[in-house]
């Protein structure tokens, strides 16, 4: 898509087909084999590492990373198992989230280990990867975000998106701004997605004042 003069994406209307987004989950691993929470964390394997945003200059080792498999449910109407690479020392608390909300049926469209090559990567506007570790600065700054640390997660970026003036991003998600206008995979205030971050001491970027970043829960709240 063209560029802003910032070199984000220009912000474009919704198209038809993303307007009540509900994409069937692509597996990143193998589903879970019924409906019972399934979970495992475990060292970085290294071809995690190796697809993974990692490098020498990231300010966490790899010895500080945890891989993390939870099974979750997709607007498919299916359970699938997703992956993050999260900090080791917040890896049981994460499970926990993912816990509750499998229990409650929270639809994840994708949930997977983001790629280097998708940082730099030229703009489509339409991504919705559930995250955690990607070792980038945060959005419009020069320091690390809470992510480089793998101290924050990111649900369903597209029906969630980061909103500061006339940016947002995911760039065509503009549909979901408003918030009022409840469908599957909005976080809400009050509702059990932000109370499952909430008993584990992590914040919401939907409650910051300057900017708001619905997808976005962090230990430091920032």
């Amino acid at each position: 898509m063209p560029l802003r003069p910032d070199e984000f994406g220009e912000v474009q209307p919704t198209p038809p087909e993303l307007i009540d987004r509900a994409f069937e989950t692509p597996d990143v691993r193998p589903p879970p084999v019924g409906d019972d929470f399934e979970w495992t964390i475990q060292p970085v394997p290294l071809e995690v590492l190796l697809r993974s945003t990692w490098i020498p200059d990231c300010p966490v080792t790899v010895d500080q990373l945890a891989y993390v498999t939870v099974s979750h449910w997709g607007f498919d109407q299916k359970f699938h198992t997703g992956e993050l690479m999260v900090n080791a020392a917040v890896a049981d608390d994460i499970v926990e989230v993912f816990r509750k909300l499998h229990e409650i049926r929270f639809p994840i469209e994708e949930m997977r280990v983001i790629r280097l090559e998708e940082i730099d990567a030229h703009p489509t506007g339409d991504w919705n990867d559930t995250t955690s570790f990607v070792c980038r600065p945060a959005v419009g700054s020069g320091s690390w975000s809470q992510h480089a640390y793998g101290t924050a997660v990111d649900i369903n970026p597209f029906h969630n998106p980061y909103l500061k003036g006339d940016l947002v991003l995911p760039e065509l998600a503009s549909v979901y701004l408003d918030r009022a206008d409840q469908r599957p995979g909005m976080i809400l205030s009050g509702d059990e997605v932000l109370q499952a971050f909430s008993d584990i001491g992590w914040g919401w970027g939907g409650y910051w004042n300057s900017l708001k970043d619905w997808m976005h829960f962090s230990l430091s709240g920032g």
